[in-house]
């Protein structure tokens, strides 16, 4: 199965055409249907992708000591570097979630064993570096999740590479994030808006595969993604899997070269009233992760063998309020609330903030 390609040529090319109002359609339906879409955009070219994960790949590379420097626990991990062994899959003790897992009640919780998430028995052995895209919000109740950016020692280059594809995927997403409101009968600007000032995170996520390299190691465990919209550029190396909506299959992601992956998020959820329910999804180490390691040590053997994850969270901006934009049988479950509260709840579910 494979995903809806949306493309955004045809919406650039005339925003009021029919044929544009049909992708927006598209990508409405996508969200609601699968929780997730594929996009090409072509402000976004494959060689920015590839200088991208060339930077990040030598900063993880680099010994944890001097990645610690980076580390800033005071602010719950939300700019800076997360190390290895320190976020807990959200899957791990959320009740929805222990029910899917264990075959409880409907939807994917009815696949077969070859089908269910693989079990993680503790942390995510994954690193993340956060870097801020976007302006800071003049003031907001929530300074811990709008801090400025930290910038690490020894690469000059740092800045403007993560400014680069960090506007890259934020113009990316934010078109996507138009286009779904649109699909769904709002204003165009009715989602965006909401947006202006977010906390929005370029997060390059970095799996060392010279530790965790054989078949069925859990990189990050099943879990869902809290922000509204997340939206990836093509990994060198495979391992995410997804549960679309419409069905109980687990399905390997292929992101075909030039294009970007997106995925909806708990608060796009919230906006939609469960119209657009937020993803599940995993990072394992699967045979074809592992064929692809056999074939970068015989092809790259100079180069850092880490499998990142150039991943984009498109934010709410923390002192908006949460409220459902849509009718829905399911409203009166998603009740006001500002953003910044429900994003500090989830950071200490998933041990990035104290309960």
């Amino acid at each position: 199965m494979d995903l809806p390609l949306i493309d955004l040529n045809i919406y650039f090319g005339d925003k009021t055409s029919e044929a544009a109002r049909a992708e927006c359609r598209k990508a409405a339906d996508a969200l609601r249907d699968y929780g997730a879409l594929l996009v090409r955009d072509p402000r976004v070219t494959q060689q920015d992708n590839e200088h991208f994960l060339d930077m990040v790949e030598d900063y993880f590379a680099q010994p944890d000591e001097q990645k610690a420097k980076d580390i800033r626990k005071e602010l719950s991990y939300q700019i800076g570097a997360t190390p290895s062994l320190q976020e807990v899959p959200k899957c791990g003790k959320d009740p929805k979630c222990l029910d899917i897992i264990s075959k409880a009640s409907g939807g994917i919780a009815r696949m077969p064993e070859a089908c269910r998430p693989l079990d993680a028995t503790g942390p995510d052995p994954k690193w993340r570096f956060f870097w801020r895209i976007g302006e800071l919000p003049v003031e907001s109740q929530f300074p811990q999740l709008n801090a400025p950016p930290v910038i690490p020692e020894g690469f000059p280059q740092w800045e403007r590479t993560m400014n680069s594809w960090g506007n890259h995927m934020h113009a990316a997403v934010t078109t996507i994030a138009e286009m779904a409101a649109v699909g769904f009968g709002l204003p165009a600007h009715a989602i965006t808006e909401l947006t202006v000032g977010g906390a929005h995170l370029l997060a390059p996520t970095a799996s060392d595969l010279n530790q965790y390299n054989k078949a069925n190691t859990v990189l990050a465990g099943f879990h869902y993604d809290f922000n509204l919209l997340t939206i990836h550029g093509k990994s060198r190396f495979p391992g995410l899997y997804i549960w679309p909506r419409n069905g109980s299959q687990k399905m390997a992601v292929r992101v075909p070269d030039g294009c970007l992956l997106v995925q909806a998020g708990k608060e796009m959820e919230w906006l939609t009233g469960g119209i657009v329910q937020a993803g599940y999804h995993e990072v394992i180490v699967s045979d074809a992760t592992v064929a692809a390691i056999e074939r970068h040590k015989q092809t790259k053997p100079d180069r850092p063998l880490w499998r990142i994850s150039s991943t984009f969270f498109l934010h709410v901006a923390s002192d908006s309020v949460l409220r459902p934009l849509l009718d829905s049988e399911d409203r009166d479950k998603y009740p006001e609330m500002l953003t910044g509260h429900y994003v500090q709840q989830e950071l200490a579910h998933i041990k990035l903030a104290a309960e």
